[in-house]
This record gives structure tokens, C-alpha cells and sequence, in this order.
């Protein structure tokens, strides 16, 4: 019996060779990845940062201009020159604890400029009872002493300022030694002319957003935080602009 012929089996394909692995980053590859990724920060940063500072000097720029009417004052007591360049606004309340401890503070200010600046000084009577002072500072200017007289009553406030509240008696204790003529000056603080003077510089603080003293303005931009650090740079920038 003859033996039969059995088919062959179909042949096998033989798989595709596999794909050789990505070769590992070296040490000098990363270097360079890490370095090109940092520049792009860096250059993503400081373009964010220079529009950042041309926003915040346009809003300056606007606060300036919409603040101004506000702050001319033409009736407020001034210090310095009136051709200095860079002017100056506080707005004060005799009683106020800060205000007394920044005035030396803004005097050594416009020491370090000197013939740069001049302030202004605006009155707000926010303390119970500081009307009173206020009128007196008015007053004191018919007789050429404001200043000499806000620094006698800054000088002495802890005497008639007890918890925030202004002392009468107090006041015309301390006064009484400031080298005033008090009856010229108890006829002169009660003229509508004062009260006038007080009336505008309480609207143009509302106008402000005044709310708090002391309040400062360096050509009609206000400090963006209070603080003495953050007053030294408003007015250091503003000087630098007006004296390039």
C-alpha cells in the first residue's frame, strides 16, 4: 500500500525587528532643555512685568489728572517754594496720633530735596472736637504763626488728646504758650472766611475718598498703601520725573 504525500504547512512570518529605544537624555541635554525653558520665562516675565509697569503708571497718570481739581487748594497753608515742581498734599487731623508722628518725618522729606517741593497742607476734622483746633490753626495764620502753632500743638497733643477725643481746657493750656494773641484769635477763628476753608476742605476730601488721615498726594497721585517707606517712594519717583 502505497504510502500518501501530506501537504506542507503554510511558512510563518517572521515579525518586523522592534523599533530601537529613544536614547536617554544626557547630563549636557537636560542642561540645555532646562536653560532654553528658563530664558523663555524670563523673557515671559519680563514682558509681563514692563506692561505691568505701563498699566500702573496709566492709572497713576489718570489719578493725577482726576484728582487735581481736588487738590489745588488755593486757600491751604503751604510750605517750600512755590516754583518747586512737585507738589505735595496732605491732608491732616491735628488730633491725629500718625499725623503728629509722620510731620517730622515729611519735613526731613523735603530736607532731602530741598527747594523741590512744596506742601500743602489741607485740614480734616475727623476726631470728636478737632473742629476746634482746626479753627485755631485757621486763625493762627491772620498772626503768620500756623506752623509754629501746629507744631506746638503736635508737640503737646498727648495733653489734650485722651482716647481719641479732643480736651477743650486742654487746647487753650497748650495755646496759651504758643505766643498768640488769643483775643484777636478767639474773634478771628469764629469769620465765615474759616469756615469757608474748613467747608472745602471737607468736599474736596469726600471727592477724594479721604476717609483717614494722614493722606498724602505727589502731583495728584495718591500713595498706592500707607506708609512711610511707600510716601518716600511716591515722592522720590515724583522728583525724579519733574528733575530728570
Amino acid at each position: 500500500m502505497s504510502r500518501k504525500n501530506k501537504p506542507s504547512p503554510a511558512p510563518v512570518p517572521t515579525p518586523a525587528p522592534a523599533a530601537p529605544a529613544a536614547a536617554p537624555i544626557g547630563g549636557a541635554g537636560r542642561r540645555r532643555l532646562f536653560i532654553g525653558a528658563g530664558a523663555v520665562l524670563v523673557l515671559g516675565f519680563g514682558a509681563a512685568t514692563v506692561a505691568y509697569r505701563r498699566q500702573q503708571d496709566s492709572a497713576a497718570a489718570q489719578a493725577a489728572q482726576k484728582n487735581q481739581p481736588a487738590l489745588v487748594g488755593a486757600h491751604a497753608p503751604r510750605i517750600g517754594p512755590r516754583e518747586a515742581k512737585v507738589q505735595l498734599v496732605e491732608f491732616l487731623d491735628p488730633a491725629c496720633e500718625t499725623c503728629a508722628a509722620f510731620y517730622p518725618h515729611v519735613k526731613r522729606l523735603m530736607a532731602a530735596h530741598p527747594g523741590r517741593i512744596q506742601l500743602s497742607l489741607r485740614h480734616v476734622p475727623l476726631h470728636q472736637g478737632s473742629d476746634l483746633v482746626v479753627r485755631i490753626l485757621e486763625a493762627s495764620r491772620e498772626q503768620g504763626l500756623y506752623l509754629s502753632t501746629l507744631e506746638g500743638l503736635y508737640a503737646a497733643q498727648r495733653q489734650w488728646v485722651v482716647q481719641h477725643r479732643v480736651q477743650p481746657d486742654a487746647v487753650w493750656q497748650v495755646v496759651q504758650g504758643l505766643g498768640l494773641d488769643l483775643e484777636r484769635l478767639r474773634f478771628e477763628m469764629t469769620s465765615p472766611a474759616i469756615a469757608e476753608r474748613m467747608a472745602q476742605d471737607m468736599a474736596d476730601a469726600r471727592t477724594l475718598g479721604v476717609s483717614k488721615t494722614p493722606e498724602f498726594f505727589a502731583n495728584g497721585r495718591p500713595m498706592p498703601r500707607f506708609g512711610l517707606e511707600e510716601l518716600q517712594t511716591l515722592v522720590d519717583e515724583e522728583v525724579r520725573r519733574a528733575y530728570p
